[in-house]
């Protein structure tokens, strides 16, 4: 895979980095690629080595989105740590770091989107309205730039990557989508770069929001009807002192639809808030 040839190199521009790709390419070369904002954690790290493990170069992206930020949003706080990043990239093995700047992705007249809308209205569209129209919009365009053979997405953002897998699809896009599993930390909370904002009394709580989860997806997996199932839930999550919980549900890992019987592979998806922290997780659940 990797030769003994290159360091990794930092690309700040489009044709530049459309340039480096199709020297690869002109060679034989696979590119695997992950998009990601920085603040990168061990999450991040598990993508770059799977794509580093399956493609003979790796191209990771650090580019904090604005178009999927809403109005009181934490676009201006959201940690940029590029030069500790950077760093983890390298160790990594990433051949290429591409860090556009937003006038570049987005110059004075931009107006096209892309949207995917019965994939983005559920779950998190219902409190992030046209989040995911961005992520789809810089996604693809990061694609056309990077021209990738494998996109790597962890499945801790699942409504994310399974809108990313039908633009992809609906699209025809010619790069394979590789879904990686959630990386937690030892008190199973999953990994997030938002994790950093819990103060260490919000921390503690991680405990008992992942015995929550549990407990419905054991009552899921027993039989019980998705609405006692996600009744146990709901009760255990809004007992968690400082939670404010969104949303829990159970539905198709593909439509992202209600499930209305517990049949065959579902997900279990929550988003709360513990403080001014959102959080995300999931279960993949087989019945």
């Amino acid at each position: 895979m990797r030769t003994s040839e290159a360091r990794m190199r930092t690309v700040s521009s489009p044709a530049a980095m459309r340039r480096l790709s199709a020297r690869w390419r002109a060679r034989g070369l696979s590119v695997g690629f992950v998009p990601t904002m920085g603040a990168l954690h061990r999450g991040h790290l598990s993508l770059v080595e799977r794509a580093r493990a399956e493609n003979d170069r790796v191209v990771v992206s650090v580019f904090v989105n604005p178009t999927q930020f809403g109005p009181q949003e934490d676009f201006s706080r959201y940690p940029r740590p590029f030069r500790r990043d950077a760093s983890l990239c390298r160790k990594a093995g990433a051949d290429a770091l591409y860090h556009p700047a937003p006038g570049v992705m987005y110059p004075p007249g931009f107006s096209t989107f892309v949207e995917i809308p019965d994939l983005s209205a559920p779950l998190c569209g219902r409190s992030r309205p046209g989040h995911f129209r961005g992520v789809a919009t810089v996604v693809l365009k990061l694609l056309n730039q990077v021209s990738p053979d494998r996109l790597y997405l962890g499945e801790k953002d699942f409504q994310q990557l399974t809108v990313l897998r039908r633009m992809v699809r609906d699209l025809d896009l010619p790069v394979a989508v590789r879904g990686c599993r959630i990386h937690r930390e030892r008190d199973g909370l999953a990994m997030s770069s938002r994790n950093a904002y819990l103060t260490p009394q919000e921390r503690a709580l991680a405990p008992r929001l992942r015995a929550a989860l549990g407990l419905c997806a054991a009552a899921a997996r027993r039989g019980s009807a998705p609405a006692a199932a996600l009744g146990a839930g709901r009760r255990a999550l809004r007992a968690i002192p400082g939670v404010r919980l969104e949303y829990l549900e159970l539905v198709d890992p593909e439509t992202l639809q209600p499930v209305r019987r517990l049949r065959g592979k579902m997900r279990l998806l929550t988003a709360l808030r513990i403080g001014r922290t959102r959080l995300i997780d999931n279960i993949a659940i087989k019945v």
